[in-house]
Parts: structure tokens; C-alpha cells; sequence
């Protein structure tokens, strides 16, 4: 005779099979849109005359618009539901991200990476707050984090994907770089329209559930929501006065500045480093995501056997805080590889434990839009983290600095988290 056991372990991995691969593919191609400026930087600064501030604005702009529209983005999810919304998000971006071949100038470069930041804002707090429909918390840092591992995996995946579209040089007549925007923007369109298709809004719509399924999950998710305790249940007016959610937004900056630090400036940094060709370098490119994806997998997992999210979070960012300070004070390549790998892992081992916090505290409109708010934050430290980069090598012609910034900044947002009383 099945247990309740066996019940909920075959409904949590059909849920899995149908939803997490695809959510982890546009999220590959979400990513490879916000970052394949990245790949395209060594390219860009030298065909365009745009200095490193130049580059660092623009590419930071993106993140300008995201904190802007992402609450609003999240509210019109709550009325339209996932599926159209984030299916119509995906192919807007598609189609901005394959116009970057026709920037000429900076204001150009700026506008386009603005629209694009507009247009992305409402995927992933989107998605964040579709998984607390489908995962109870027990399995919500898994979840999360098998989503998350996307974005190391698209680097892992950018950077011979990046490499074989520059390889296009010449082609038609058209700069490599143009047709990496092209290679990279169309797919984000073709998924989008496959959202349609196969995303289902909640389980009471999932046909593919069987019922003694549906009726589970659903009965587990309404239980876990009526247990949110009083302190946390709050509407969405009162999520701006939680102490609680600004701790986890300020820990949330900190992290996306170190993240996206990394991620737009890595070849740049790397070149920098190793001297090596512009094809070698983009390839390197991949070796921290590889440290990234495991670290994240394995620490999601121990974050949810254990449920003891505050201290693997304090691991993650005292990790990836020594990963940016050695990187900033080692002058022997492989080493300085190491320590950016340490860093990336760190980086993104932080994201299984951390969005477990806000997705058990916040329910309802206030889970929307706290979600919302953290990302929007995070948003900003997406900004100031390539705008900073920037900003610092043109100043010293060196990244030492920045990366030394990011370092002191992760140190400080372990010490928030260690004082949190969640989880």
C-alpha cells in the first residue's frame, strides 16, 4: 500500500520532470541575453571607441530598469498569470536583445541595454514566486537552485556557444559580435512562444497531475500558506516597513554585486590577467561556472536536508568573499583563476538557501511583492557592480580595487546574515 510518503515523492518528481527542465532553459537564455555583453565587451570597446565607463554603464543600465519595473511586472503576473505573461516578456527581450547590432553610440548602447533590463524585470521574481505553486518548502531551496544553476550553466555554455557565433566575423559582411546578439536573442523569442504551450498557471490546471496528485500538493501548499506566522503574513502595504525583508534585500545587493562583477567583466578581467587571445579567453570564461553549478547544487541540497538556510548562506558569502580578495591580490594566472572560481562558487552557492528565506516568510500579494523588492534591490547591486569596475580601471588601469570593493562588501552582508533570525 503506497504511504504518504511514497505520495508526495512521486508527485514532487513529476512536477520536476515537467517543469524544471524547461524553466532551467529559458533561464539559460534569459541569462545569456543579460550577459552576452559580456562576451562581446572585448569586441564592442575596440570597434565603437567605448571606454571601459562606457562599457560599465551601459552594461549596468540594464539593472537600472529591472529594479524599476520588476514590482509592477510581478503585480500584472498575479492578473494575467505566469504563462502569458512570462511568454510574452520572453519574446520582447528576444527582440531587443537581436537589435544590439544596430547600436552605433553610446546613448544607442544605453537605451537598448535599459529596454532590455524593462523587458527581463519581471522573469525571475516571476518564476521565484511560480515555484512556491508547485514546491512545498521543504523541496523550495532544490527547486530554486536547479532553476538558478541555470545561470552557470549558461556560463558554461555561453562561452563556446559566444565563441563559435564570433567565429561568424566576416559573415555576410557582419562583425561576429552582432551575430552573437542575433545567435543568442532569437531562441529567447522561439521559447517564448513555447511558454504557452507547456507552462500551467497552478496545479488545479495541471491535467497532467493525477488527482490523488493534485489533491496532495494543493492540500500541502494550503496548509504550509495558513502557517506563515502572523508576524510574517502581512499585505503588501506592510512589506515595506519589514526589517526582515531589508536585511535580505541588502544581503541580496551584495551578492548581485558580486555576481555581476563577475559575469560582465570576466573576459575583460581574465584578458587582463592571462594575456591570453581574445578565443582562448572567452573559453576560460567557463571554468569558474563550473565551480559555480556545483557549488550551488551541493549547498541547495545541504541548505534543504538540513533547513539550516542562515548558515549555509554565511558559508556562501564568506566564500565568496575570499575568492574576490585573493583574486584582487594574486599576480600568478592559474591562481587568480582559482580564486575567481572560489568566488563563483560562493557567488551562486549563496541562491538555494537564500531565496528559501523570503519564499516561507511572505505570502500571497506581500510574497509578490517582497519577492519583487528583494530582486529590485538586487537589481541596483547589479548597477553598481559593473558601473564600479568601470568606473575604477579606467581611474588605476587595474581591477584590483573593485574587486577588493566587492570583497569588503560580501564581508559585511555575512555579518547581516548572521544576525538573522530566520530559518
Amino acid at each position: 500500500m503506497e504511504t504518504a510518503e511514497d505520495l508526495s515523492a512521486r508527485t514532487i518528481a513529476r512536477v520536476s520532470r515537467r517543469l524544471m527542465p524547461f524553466l532551467f532553459a529559458l533561464y539559460v537564455f534569459a541569462y545569456l541575453d543579460r550577459v552576452n555583453v559580456g562576451y562581446a565587451a572585448l569586441f564592442i570597446r575596440r570597434e565603437l571607441s567605448f571606454s571601459d565607463t562606457v562599457y560599465g554603464t551601459g552594461a549596468g543600465l540594464f539593472f537600472l530598469s529591472y529594479a524599476l519595473f520588476e514590482v509592477p511586472s510581478n503585480l500584472i503576473l498575479l492578473r494575467v498569470g505566469p504563462r502569458r505573461w512570462i511568454g510574452l516578456l520572453m519574446m520582447v527581450w528576444g527582440v531587443i536583445s537581436a537589435s544590439m547590432p544596430l547600436v552605433r553610440t553610446p546613448a544607442e548602447f544605453y537605451l537598448l541595454r535599459f529596454l532590455l533590463g524593462a523587458a527581463e524585470a519581471g522573469f525571475f521574481p516571476g518564476i521565484v514566486l511560480y515555484l512556491t505553486y508547485w514546491f512545498p518548502k521543504q523541496q523550495r531551496a532544490r527547486a530554486v537552485a536547479r532553476f538558478m544553476a541555470a545561470t552557470a550553466v549558461a556560463g558554461m555554455i555561453g562561452a563556446p556557444i559566444s565563441n563559435l557565433l564570433l567565429r561568424l566575423n566576416g559573415v555576410a559582411g557582419i562583425a561576429g559580435w552582432k551575430w552573437l546578439f542575433v545567435g543568442e536573442g532569437v531562441p529567447s523569442i522561439l521559447l517564448g512562444l513555447l511558454v504557452f504551450r507547456v507552462l500551467t498557471d497552478t496545479p488545479e490546471q495541471a491535467e497532467w497531475l493525477r488527482e490523488d496528485e493534485r489533491v496532495w500538493l494543493q492540500g500541502t501548499l494550503a496548509m504550509e500558506q495558513a502557517g506563515i506566522s502572523a508576524a510574517h503574513s502581512v499585505h503588501l502595504r506592510d512589506v515595506w516597513r519589514n526589517r526582515l525583508l531589508w536585511r535580505l534585500a541588502f544581503i541580496y545587493f551584495a551578492i548581485s554585486v558580486g555576481l555581476y562583477s563577475l559575469s560582465l567583466w570576466l573576459p575583460v578581467v581574465l584578458k587582463q590577467i592571462s594575456h591570453a587571445s581574445d578565443a582562448r579567453v572567452i573559453l576560460l570564461t567557463a571554468v569558474p561556472y563550473v565551480f559555480a553549478t556545483i557549488g550551488m547544487l551541493w549547498i541547495a541540497h545541504r541548505s534543504d536536508k538540513t533547513q539550516r538556510r542562515r548558515w549555509y548562506l554565511v558559508a556562501s558569502l564568506a566564500g565568496a568573499m575570499a575568492g574576490f580578495a585573493l583574486s584582487a591580490w594574486l599576480v600568478i594566472p592559474w591562481l587568480a583563476m582559482a580564486a575567481l572560481s572560489l568566488a563563483a562558487a560562493g557567488i551562486w552557492g549563496c541562491f538555494g538557501p537564500f531565496w528559501a528565506l523570503p519564499t516561507t516568510m511572505l505570502r500571497g500579494t506581500a510574497a509578490a511583492g517582497g519577492i519583487a523588492i528583494i530582486n529590485s534591490v538586487g537589481a541596483l547591486g547589479g548597477f553598481c557592480g559593473p558601473y564600479l569596475m568601470g568606473l575604477v580601471s579606467d581611474a588605476t588601469h587595474s581591477f584590483h580595487a573593485a574587486l577588493g570593493t566587492a570583497a569588503g562588501l560580501l564581508l559585511v552582508a555575512a555579518g547581516v546574515a548572521l544576525r538573522l533570525r530566520v530559518a
